[in-house]
């Protein structure tokens, strides 16, 4: 992966630590999920994130965190 500081220098809109929180922010979803922006008054305010996990290796009883990510 490149630098982070280099990249946050051409961002117009994110800076360093907006990134950072991204990039960690997809790094938890594993393989398969989904990560949302939300911007208000032209600033990032929120990451909204979503795991999927796969149905048909969920056994009745179980965490939902054991049938894990699909793919």
């Amino acid at each position: 992966m490149s630098d982070p500081n280099k990249t946050a220098a051409a961002c117009r809109f994110l800076n360093s630590r907006e990134i950072t929180m991204i990039d960690n922010a997809l790094a938890a979803l594993g393989e398969f999920g989904e990560l949302r922006l939300v911007v208000q008054r032209g600033r990032l305010r929120y990451l909204i994130t979503q795991r999927s996990l796969d149905a048909l290796k969920w056994r009745p009883g179980e965490p939902t965190e054991s049938a894990g990510p699909v793919g």
